[in-house]
């Protein structure tokens, strides 16, 4: 399957997993708004679901698979077997101590993750008593994202990409089942919720060892062993939770930061999920695509098809994530409206969403572009360089949000995030050409440039759209009406800058309709 067409593959399964994602926060902030009960779930989700978005959106794949790779072209398909069945054994084992451990201390994590909620005893309580129910999610979708690197370094990325997809449509339907039975507001949906996200886990984990069996790809059970390459794993993983999942912690240190404040961490949750749909979609599909592929290909000694392959990430990269960027920023306040603003979310919980939401549109491309950036230094085993640079986009992160939080709170930090971005992006841009590892062809910069010109075009028309669809996006008005002119917004928003770009020449849609179709 051709690389195009992969990217589409995964990108399909994320969206599918991000939109049934909207859906369960859209029914999230109808149930249990923005007040203590909803920042004490939002915390008890993150803490394991962090985890979870490290593990299967880059930094286990990033280790896991140039590591299959090369055991597989030096030792052969019987040694990486019993290399992943080894891991297996491990991570059961390991997950097992880690779970009990965290069940028992889970007082000491809460307290670590949302330090201000110690100041209210009762919402505290209630955050370490979900954070119990939830926490084994954590271990279901641990060994779910070794099961899906083991698909993905064969080359089947259906099966992982869709599984994450459970996780939601076991959410959303509890989140009806509460709703039906008039929970709204209630500390017993939060606990219904919770029991689900369990539940939501171990369903994702059946589908990929499901997977793996239809693949006729058999993983054997072995003795548990610290052995030079379970060592040699674990020291590219765990650092490459850093690098890759640079996004995911600077949203957790900003709800550490913003716990301090009423509603804050609700502000940043809500956003967070909006401008998670493009930057998982295409983030998620470059890391986990083109990381294979350049491995393949520099294993080989092909660094000239390595470089063709970056280009056409880094485009792939822009091409959808600028014009997405544009549009989340100038239309946040009716997207935030139309999806969120029903039963107990209120005008001014809408309001600092919108506005926070379009403080973290400013990051998206920074990175998106940073995760097809770290794929060469993860294909070389390489994860010293993008740490580095991770830690320093997350020292300004901590810096700029704690001076910001006073003035602008949940903005504040969104803006933080986004600068950390864009400082992670330069940062291996600037390291790769040092290295010879990143050359930038004249077709792709022009390319790159022209998708620009018709991303601000389109950004000038939607805000202008946005004017002229007020009445119909009013908060007072149905959500079939509203919910229709959103989509009308944003159908039309995406049509005039594909015509744009094609009219340009920053895309050719007849030759990504046949690229996309290749086998």
């Amino acid at each position: 399957m051709s690389l195009g067409r992969n990217f589409i593959t995964v990108g399909a399964g994320t969206a599918l997993s991000r939109l049934l994602g909207f859906a369960r926060d859209i029914l999230v902030a109808a149930l249990l708004g923005s007040g203590p009960i909803a920042d004490a779930f939002v915390v008890a989700f993150r803490l394991p679901n962090l985890f979870r978005r490290l593990l299967s959106e880059g930094a286990f794949n990033a280790s896991f698979v140039p590591m299959l790779a090369r055991i597989r072209s030096e030792d052969g398909d019987p040694a990486a077997a019993l290399f992943a069945g080894r891991l297996l054994s491990v991570f059961a084992i390991g997950l097992l101590v880690i779970t009990l451990i965290a069940e028992l201390g889970m007082s000491g994590l809460v307290y670590a993750l949302a330090p201000g909620f110690a100041a209210e005893p009762e919402k505290f309580q209630l955050t370490v008593w979900l954070a119990r129910i939830a926490f084994p999610f954590l271990a279901f979708a641990t060994l779910a994202a070794l099961f899906a690197g083991l698909l993905n370094a064969a080359g089947r990325f259906s099966v992982a990409a869709f599984a994450p997809a459970a996780l939601n449509l076991v959410l959303v339907g509890a989140l009806l089942g509460a709703g039906w039975s008039g929970l709204g507001g209630s500390r017993i949906a939060a606990v219904w919720l919770c029991w689900a996200v369990a539940f939501g886990g171990l369903v994702q984990l059946l589908l990929c060892v499901a997977g793996l069996r239809y693949a006729g790809l058999h993983l054997p059970w072995v003795r548990p062993a610290l052995d030079p390459n379970v060592r040699r794993l674990l020291y590219l993983t765990l650092p490459g939770v850093l690098a890759s999942g640079i996004a995911q912690i600077n949203a957790f240190i900003g709800a550490i930061i913003g716990s301090g404040a009423p509603g804050v961490v609700s502000y940043l949750y809500y956003a967070d999920r909006v401008y998670q749909l493009p930057l998982g979609v295409t983030g998620v599909a470059i890391g986990l695509v083109l990381l294979p592929d350049l491995s393949r290909r520099l294993a080989a000694g092909d660094a000239d098809g390595a470089q063709r392959a970056q280009n056409r990430a880094l485009e792939f990269a822009f091409l959808l994530t600028l014009p997405a960027a544009i549009a989340l920023a100038v239309a946040a306040r009716p997207i935030v409206d139309v999806l969120f603003q029903h039963g107990v979310f209120s005008p001014q919980a809408a309001r600092a969403t919108a506005a926070t939401l379009a403080a973290f549109a400013i990051g998206l491309p920074g990175y998106v572009i940073a995760k097809a950036l770290q794929q060469p230094f993860f294909a070389r085993e390489n994860v010293r360089t993008p740490v580095i640079i991770a830690l320093a986009g997350a020292a300004a992160d901590v810096a700029l949000s704690l001076a910001l939080f006073g003035s602008l709170a949940s903005v504040g930090i969104a803006i933080a995030a986004s600068v950390a971005g864009w400082i992670n992006a330069a940062g291996l841009a600037v390291m790769l050409h040092r290295q010879h590892d990143l050359t930038i062809d004249r077709a792709t910069s022009r390319r790159m440039g022209l998708v620009l010109v018709a991303a601000l075009a389109m950004g000038g028309a939607l805000y202008l759209a946005c004017g002229l669809l007020a009445p119909w996006l009013s908060p007072a008005q149905p959500l079939a009406v509203k919910g229709g002119a959103l989509l009308a917004l944003c159908g039309g928003g995406l049509a005039l800058f594909l015509a744009l770009a094609q009219a340009l020449g920053a895309i050719d849609l007849k030759t990504m309709s046949a690229v996309l179709r290749r086998p």
